[in-house]
């Protein structure tokens, strides 16, 4: 049974991953922008879904790493010539990741609802530094002039070339943390969401899984901001507002916790959602109330589907056949996708 699931698993990814492969083929040059975007959100969504599925840590700061990442790739960068990518984009990781080192060292020793505000004041702290500040150029934000490259032979400049590296990354980061769940990191991990108390009681000190979960967290989300800032070649202070941290935080919820491919899902459902509640095309008028129409569908989606969208098959057998035909999975399972 498992090995079937876990194929039905497989091939769900593969085909998404396919068809975003083939998307650039039939999507206009909209379209194309628009799931680079998805995209680069769904890598951010993987990151908090480490912590929160995987670890059982509910972080609300989630964006300052997104942030930093953004802003360290137009601020390293010069304003007359193409950055190299090879060194650029590890730079952004690096200090979005140290940055999470930090506030993990301080926050983790804490829990529950305080372990939550303290993120989120680590965050706002991160956020005044660039919105009062002239490192990051205030409320204005800072523009990047030239896009990376490698050698001139990786333009990204070039929206294909963009797109096509951006699928790239978010193929290498979920199959680096679907890798990261099934090894002995992935299911100590596990076990801290599930029992804390318990692995302590056998030995395990979880401060260091939990802070090197943590760190792993935040240099992806790091990442999925050098995407964002890449793509529109411009940050501001925005990007670290705990109103992103919400958002990300909304996705995975939205996908269903627990699941990696419930954070591409997620992303997916809330970024498409968002442009449609905000299409004067369909609601007229309506569309500048766009927050009222995305907040009440993410509320009744909860209510009638609290495993998120990616429990909607389970759903649906278990109304057709009257029998709840979910499985409980042991630990670690769950984190293929």
């Amino acid at each position: 049974m498992t090995v079937q699931v876990d194929k039905g698993k497989l091939l769900f990814v593969a085909l998404a991953f396919g068809a975003l492969a083939l998307f650039p083929f039939f999507g206009g040059k909209y379209g194309i922008d628009l799931v680079a975007k998805i995209m680069i959100f769904a890598i951010f969504a993987l990151s908090l879904e480490l912590l929160v599925g995987g670890t059982g840590l509910v972080c609300f700061g989630q964006a300052a790493f997104f942030g930093i990442g953004a802003y360290t790739a137009v601020v390293l960068s010069p304003e007359s010539e193409a950055a190299s990518l090879l060194w650029l984009l590890p730079a952004s990781v690096a200090l979005a990741a140290a940055y999470a080192l930090a506030v993990g060292a301080l926050s983790l020793r804490t829990k529950g609802v305080y372990f939550i505000m303290v993120t989120l004041a680590f965050a706002q702290m991160a956020y005044y530094v660039v919105h009062d500040t002239p490192l990051g150029g205030g409320t204005d934000g800072i523009y990047l002039n030239v896009k990376p490259e490698i050698a001139g032979l990786l333009d990204l400049d070039n929206p294909l070339v963009f797109y096509a590296f951006t699928l790239a990354v978010l193929v290498a980061t979920f199959g680096f943390l679907a890798l990261v769940g099934r090894s002995r990191f992935g299911r100590a991990l596990a076990g801290i969401r599930v029992n804390e108390q318990r692995m302590r009681a056998t030995g395990f000190s979880t401060y260091p899984y939990k802070l090197a979960a943590f760190t792993l967290s935040g240099g992806i989300a790091g990442l999925a901001g050098f995407l964002f800032a890449v793509k529109d070649g411009f940050v501001n202070p925005e990007l670290l507002s705990w109103h992103e941290s919400g958002a990300v935080l909304i996705m995975i919820i939205l996908g269903g916790i627990g699941h990696l491919r419930g954070a591409l899902i997620g992303a997916f459902a809330f970024v498409l959602l968002q442009e449609l509640f905000k299409s004067e095309a369909i609601f007229g008028g309506f569309a500048k109330h766009w927050h009222l129409g995305l907040g009440l569908t993410i509320i009744i989606s909860v209510a009638l589907l609290p495993r998120g969208l990616v429990g909607v098959p389970a759903e649906v057998r278990r109304r057709l056949f009257g029998t709840d035909m979910r499985r409980s999975e042991p630990m670690g399972e769950g984190r293929d996708g």
